[in-house]
């Protein structure tokens, strides 16, 4: 039994370290992706972008939509950090999926991207619903562009339209200019104004307009103009990220490999946007751009190091925070002029703007306030493209002691004299009185 025992323990000794790095995450990035499609062949028509991802390192596992043994999660863990919906005509997921598991989903952090089309189910637009977006509700509506479309030998309803209104974000989109249009066939979806959540990253031209393309117009169309989105972004509260298309022809390797010319330019590009744009905004929705995290966040008052238990009334202090952006490869520092700290109870008492020295090093140093209680330190960070940071900090703050107030203050010496003045005059007083005639 002794040596028995001994052989288990170095085979834990040994296994440990493995362990260790299996369970301990080195970046940001998702990595285990399930893919649902309602056809394998899917898997080979769209296999440049799926590619792609496997270049930079993602797992992609292909289920088809329907298939009863799939699962997002198996004794309350996750099985995958992404997932891509590439069935738009599933008219109910296989296994233990469904709506409220694909949010639940979301909720715990976890990204999404959702491609819908022409047949799009109810399911599939039930989903887009939950993400905040609204498609169409002609089930045999596309977007249609009678100025912005594709210039093609074969296309004579202008369903197939050439879209460069993209979002100003070098974040979401990367930094390099996408110099041809979109190619998107498929149906379109609306934004409400009030969800600050959801971006359009892809709209419509004011011309466009959303319609069965094989019916005349007997009543104005719901979605018209720039109202129109092509493709929207979600990014949520708990920085989980999303996609929303109705398309799902413009993952195809066709799209990818056609060349364009849009309705009224004399410019033809031999090769669309699709694959740059689709590659970059991947890049954004599995978090490998635009990633912050925040470390050592620290406060101390001025010429000390060691953070105190609290501070006292109209003491100096300072606070830093550690911010770094996630390039895609390693941790980079965040360069930013817009970071704040707010010193707050129950309203913000001090709020200041962080100086960066370039290196991801944020600092600020400010007096506490005149009044004692209990505050926080707090740090809500909210730009587009970015990841949210929310740090606080609580420390209480105390009066001075009975002890430690000025024993003589300046602006009372009226009153000191006064109060001398009057024991002198009462001095003279009796003495004169004690011993005159």
């Amino acid at each position: 039994m002794g040596k028995l025992w001994l052989i288990c323990i170095a085979s834990i000794s040994v296994l440990l370290p493995f362990l260790c790095n299996a369970f301990s995450p080195e970046t940001p990035t998702d990595r285990r992706v399930l893919v649902l499609l309602d056809d394998f062949a899917i898997k080979s028509s769209h296999s440049l972008y799926f590619n792609a991802l496997k270049l930079r390192g993602f797992d992609l596992e292909f289920k088809l939509a329907d298939d009863p043994k799939i699962a997002l999660q198996r004794y309350g863990q996750y099985l995958y950090d992404a997932l891509i919906l590439f069935c738009p005509s599933v008219d109910r997921f296989g296994g233990s999926i469904d709506v409220a598991a694909i949010v639940n989903f979301v909720d715990s952090g976890h990204d999404l991207i959702v491609a819908a089309d022409v047949n799009a189910s109810d399911l599939i637009r039930e989903v887009g619903t939950e993400c905040g977006v609204d498609f169409d509700e002609d089930p045999s509506a596309m977007v249609i562009d009678h100025i912005g479309y594709a210039v093609s030998g074969t296309e004579g309803d202008h369903t197939l339209i050439a879209s460069d209104d993209f979002i100003k974000s070098d974040v979401i989109l990367g930094g390099k200019k996408i110099e041809a249009p979109i190619l998107f066939r498929g149906i379109g979806h609306s934004v409400s104004p009030a969800n600050s959540l959801v971006l359009k990253v892809l709209s419509a031209s004011p011309s466009a307009y959303s319609a069965n393309p094989k019916l005349k117009l007997s009543t104005p169309p719901s979605l018209t103009g720039s109202a129109i989105s092509l493709v929207s972004i979600v990014q949520a509260r708990n920085n989980a990220r999303l996609l929303i298309t109705g398309s799902l022809s413009m993952f195809s390797n066709r799209f990818f490999r056609s060349g364009v010319q849009k309705a009224g330019s004399q410019t033809k590009h031999e090769k669309s946007g699709n694959e740059q744009f689709l590659t970059e905004i991947s890049k954004w929705i599995f978090h490998e751009r635009g990633h912050l995290k925040a470390v050592n966040v620290r406060h101390h008052r001025v010429g000390e190091t060691d953070e105190p238990a609290l501070y006292r009334i109209n003491d100096e202090l300072e606070y830093s925070v550690e911010i770094y952006e996630w390039s895609g490869t390693s941790w980079e520092p965040y360069v930013a002029s817009d970071v704040q700290v707010q010193f707050y109870m129950m309203s913000p008492y001090v709020l200041k703007t962080l100086s960066s020295d370039k290196k991801g090093l944020f600092s600020t140093s400010f007096k506490v306030p005149d009044v004692y209680g209990v505050f926080q330190f707090k740090v809500e960070h909210q730009k587009l493209g970015y990841t949210s940071l929310s740090l606080s900090k609580q420390i209480p703050v105390r009066p001075y002691r009975h002890n430690e107030y000025e024993r003589f203050i300046p602006a009372a010496y009226p009153y000191y004299g006064a109060a001398f003045s009057m024991m002198a005059g009462f001095f003279i007083f009796s003495f004169v009185h004690l011993y005159s005639k």
